[in-house]
């Protein structure tokens, strides 16, 4: 029996009503299917019921071996590629796969949203299924207004239609962890690529978002004064109708952009 390795965040997921909710809540089109973490293979099995090809990203090797021989049929048959391998090693400079493809991964917090920025970032990625800490799903998909917005918030919201789908308890998954998870969704906004650019413009942006949230508490013009003049940003806000007083969480993502590319 294969044990769950806490180095690798692992805790494997039993409830087949929760994996039947994530395969509910994939896109119906014709892109490829890539997987991270496929772990047992439950919902690995489900992916390759109603998939064509699909290839899975697995850096324990002990898994590995044990999903080469519970899917020996289908990789024989090329349905199912396993890649042996650390998934952030494999990722390009600027994609994971050579065409569009839909992701799906059960992700430990540690790597949970450094592997969905770069998601956000990679053109050939349409939309990401990801289950993760529900405290990064939140920070992902809480709009303007909540106090839970921030830089990650405006990101996704930025190129994607981002929805926290539904929590998942502790005793969904063996060993259960001390944590709950959710299910967070993103799917991509078919022009999202005339946003910016460059790769250079997006690091710029992402810059910019951290200067505005570098204290929520603080008012957003004041946090911005580390990067801007004072009596710039106060025009550019006036000009934009954004009161002197709002503080990072009350700005939407589109004032953002405005107020990046005016001051830039």
């Amino acid at each position: 029996m294969i044990k769950a390795k806490k180095k690798f965040g692992q805790n494997f997921l039993k409830d087949e009503s929760i994996v039947q909710k994530i395969i509910q809540a994939m896109p119906n089109d014709d892109n490829m299917v890539v997987e991270i973490g496929p772990g047992l293979g439950d919902l690995t099995k489900k992916l390759l019921l109603q998939c064509e090809e699909v290839t899975a990203f697995e850096i324990d090797l002990e898994l590995c071996e044990y999903l080469k021989d519970k899917f020996s049929d289908e990789i024989e048959k090329k349905q199912l590629e396993l890649v042996c391998d650390d998934v952030l090693k494999q990722w390009g400079e600027s994609s994971l796969y050579a065409e569009k493809y839909n992701l799906i991964a059960n992700l430990p917090y540690y790597i949970a949203t450094n592997l969905i920025l770069k998601a956000l970032d990679d053109n050939k990625c349409q939309s990401i299924i990801v289950m993760v800490q529900k405290e990064v799903a939140v920070k992902f998909s809480s709009k303007v207004g909540d106090r839970t917005y921030s830089a990650l918030s405006i990101l996704a919201d930025s190129i994607s239609e981002a929805e926290l789908l539904f929590d998942v308890g502790a005793e969904c998954f063996d060993p259960p962890p001390k944590i709950t998870s959710a299910v967070l969704k993103l799917s991509k906004f078919t022009n999202y690529e005339n946003l910016f650019e460059s790769q250079k413009e997006i690091d710029q942006f992402k810059s910019f978002l951290k200067a505005a949230f570098a204290a929520p508490r603080k008012t957003l013009i004041k946090n911005l004064g580390q990067i801007a003049k004072k009596e710039d940003l106060i025009k550019e806000f006036e000009d934009l109708g954004i009161p002197l007083n709002f503080r990072p969480h009350q700005l939407e993502s589109e004032k953002y952009h405005l107020l990046f590319k005016n001051l830039k």
